[in-house]
Formats: structure tokens, sequence, C-alpha cells
């Protein structure tokens, strides 16, 4: 009814025929006067959307988050680490046998070289690397899930140990608050000092951090002085960077659960030569383990964002399932859309007629009905993809990351809209285009 008012008025006004513009402001027009079933429809279109826009936000929020907890060494850093190629099988003596399969498919007793790295082959690594430029830290992980007493405080059951040596906190990227570093006489003693992680700080020193040096802390029964501070890094959902005690890697045997294997990290000047320094690497750790050319290496040399790039390629597969979820809900919006759009065209048979009657043609009609479409299509991205943004930040407040606004994504979720309303606008706008005036305007 008032969508055939609004053609009255508009033809007495243009009594030369309608132009595009005119189409395009009853179409609006038309959209505005039927709320309830412009909001539904739109509403269809937007869960679409921002299941679609949702996923794909909160993805790269996880995407950031890996990168950041998995950056602690920089770009211009690799590790060493052993690679267990152990197979065990359960009963009796066989238990902790190593064993691998020859080409016959019996089973032999695997030589001793397949073992985890001593500390005694990580600082021969040190002390015979010679790439240029380059530092190398011997490294080990002590306990984790430890509780840090200073006086009545204690911090949650979270805290990792580590041992390392004077270039870790170089060739893991923290760097030093307040304090010293570790010395070559804290490592050969094995004396229990230790650096402390800022998150351990805060927790037992509440808004003055820097007071725990030359303090005594308690990590489970043993006593450690502490000689340094160490700047955040940010922790994160991920990884928690800064939830870490670092004593000498000689003290770090005192526990009980530390890891058997030792790591070597190495920090070259920049990214170029990387791929050089990590040849050498192999080259000098394949002599340091006493393997033959015919053997496989029994370590594993990775750069700090292998890790992120194994799961952010996860996540990518991710999103091509959200894609698809996406896709479904705005198929059934766009046949949704169709259908209400059949049902104004039946609706407004004699509101079509008229406008042929007083000089309207077929494109006019034709345009108005598709313009509809794309309105009602382009209300539904907007909405979604607000709300997709909204909801997948939700994720980023739990992470610890940045706003994110997949703007790829939103420019995507436009397009495919725009596609949706011309796709189901069309057989009903050339429905509505086809009709004979004169059959329209009897049409009761």
């Amino acid at each position: 009814m008032g969508g055939s008012v609004f053609s009255i008025i508009f033809m007495k006004m243009n009594a030369k025929g309608m132009t595009t513009l005119d189409s395009l402001s009853l179409a609006w027009r038309t959209v505005r006067s039927n709320k309830l079933r412009t909001s539904i429809t739109v509403a269809i279109i937007a869960f679409g959307i921002m299941a679609l826009i949702g996923i794909i936000t909160a993805i790269q929020a996880m995407n950031q988050s890996l990168k950041e907890s998995f950056s602690f060494m920089g770009a211009n850093a690799f590790s060493i680490r052993y690679k267990d190629s152990r197979v065990r099988f359960g009963g009796g003596g066989n238990r902790n046998r190593d064993i691998t399969k020859t080409k016959r498919g019996t089973k032999e007793k695997k030589s001793n070289l397949d073992k985890p790295i001593r500390k005694e082959e990580a600082e021969f690594f040190k002390t015979h690397y010679f790439f240029p430029g380059a530092k190398v830290s011997v490294y080990r992980r002590g306990p984790g899930a430890q509780e840090i007493h200073y006086e009545e405080k204690k911090t949650n059951p979270q805290i990792t140990v580590w041992g390392g040596d004077e270039n870790y906190i170089t060739v893991n990227g923290y760097q030093i608050e307040l304090g010293r570093n570790l010395n070559n006489l804290d490592v050969e003693s094995g004396r229990s000092v230790c650096l402390m992680g800022s998150n351990v700080a805060t927790k037992l020193f509440g808004e003055r951090p820097e007071k725990c040096i030359d303090k005594i802390i308690r990590v489970g029964s043993l006593p450690y002085r502490v000689v340094g501070l160490l700047k955040s890094k940010g922790s994160s959902a991920m990884m928690r960077q800064d939830d870490m005690i670092l004593t000498s890697y000689n003290n770090v045997r005192h526990f009980e659960n530390s890891n058997p294997s030792y790591l070597v990290g190495v920090m070259v000047n920049n990214v170029q030569e990387l791929d050089v320094a990590t040849d050498e690497a192999t080259s000098v750790f394949r002599a340091v383990r006493k393997l033959q050319p015919p053997d496989e290496e029994n370590f594993v040399i990775e750069r700090s964002d292998k890790f992120a790039e194994l799961f952010i390629g996860f996540l990518s597969s991710i999103t091509g399932s959200a894609g698809a979820i996406g896709l479904i809900t705005l198929i059934g919006a766009a046949i949704g859309l169709m259908n209400i759009m059949l049902v104004a065209v039946n609706e407004r048979t004699k509101e079509v007629g008229l406008i042929k009657a007083i000089g309207g043609k077929s494109k006019n009609v034709r345009q108005q009905f598709l313009f509809e479409s794309m309105i009602i299509s382009l209300l539904g991205a907007f909405f979604g993809i607000v709300l997709g943004v909204m909801v997948g930040n939700l994720f980023s407040i739990v992470l610890k990351t940045g706003f994110v606004v997949p703007w790829a994504w939103v420019i995507i979720g436009i397009v495919i809209c725009s596609i949706v309303g011309l796709a189901a606008g069309i057989y009903p706008a050339m429905k509505a285009a086809r009709l004979n005036p004169i059959v329209a305007l009897r049409y009761e």
C-alpha cells in the first residue's frame, strides 16, 4: 500500500519518466516502509556474515598471539635441540631399548649415538663454533609448575625454572631491567643466584618489583639470591614468557625433574647470514655428536617461528571451514531473500501495473526490485561485519592482543553480499518487469 503511494507521487513528479536515481530512491522508501520484513531478512544475512567475519577475526587474533608468543628468539636466531627418535615398547627389559628397523625388516639395537644432548657436547659446540659475530648460549629447561616463595608471599604454581649462561638473555630476546646478568663464575660454580621474570617480581613484590634485587627467595625448598630483574616480554595466553626464573645450567641440575637434554641457542648478526650459519652449525654439531656421513642427524636445528608457522598453518585450514559455514548460511539467506522478493512482487502487482501505465518502463521496474534486494543484502553485510568484528575481538581480549579487523575479509563479505543480493533479486525483478500493465492493474 505504502509502495503504491510512493509510486504515484514519484511518477507525478517525473512526468518525463523515471531515472536510475528515482528507482534507487523508490527502492529505499519501499525497504523502509516494510520494517518487519526487512529486519528479518537483514538478520538472516547478518548472522551469516557474522559467522564468517567473527571466525576469521578470532583466527587472526590467535595468529597474532602465536607470533608474539613464539618470537621469544629473534628473527636472526636459531636453536639446536635433541631429536628423540627412540621407539619404546611396553613390558619387561625392552622398555628403554632403542631400536631401528633394517632393510630386511629385522630389529637391531641402535648405537649409543642417539642420546640426549649432554652438557659436554653443548659446551664443546659453544667453544668450537666460530661463525663471525655469532653468540652461542648453552641452556637447559628446569622444572615447570613451580611455586616461588618470598617471606609470606608466593606465586601461583606456574613458574618455569631455566638454567642458562651469560648469553641466554641475549639469544632468547630478554633484557635486564635492574641488577646484573649471570657471569662465568655463576655458571661454573653453579651457585644459587637467579634472575627473576617480571611477572614473578610483580607477584612477590607488588608495585615495587625493583625491591627483588639481593632478596632471598625459595624455589620449592631451595634458596636463591636474586641478582637481576628481567624486562617484561609481554606474556600471552599461549606462552608465559615472564613467568620464569633463570639460574645457571650447572645449578638447575639440582632439580630432579629437569629436562635431561641440553639446548644450544645461536644468534647471528643479521637474517641474511642465517642460512649459512645453520649449515655450519649442522656440520659442527654432527662432529660433536660423532655422526658418520651415512648417519641421520639425531638433533634438530629450528628457528623460533617454526612452531608458530605450524600452528598458523593449522589455523589456516580452519579459515576454509569458516568460509564454508558462512557460505552455506549465505546461500540459505539468498533463498530466503528471493522468496521474500517474490512475495513482494505478488503483493505489489497493482503498483507495478500503475508504474507501467503512467510511463514507467520494464527497465525501471527491474531496477527498483534489484535495488531493493541489494539494499537489504548490503544492510545485512553492514550489521554482520560489525557484529563479527566485535565477537571475534573477544578472543583478542582473552589473548591480550591488539584490536583486529580482517579488512580483506570485510571487503570479501561486502562483495559476497552484493552477489547474494543481485542473485536473489534477478528472478523476482524479471518477473515483475514482464507483468502486463492492464492485467496488473486489474489484479486483486
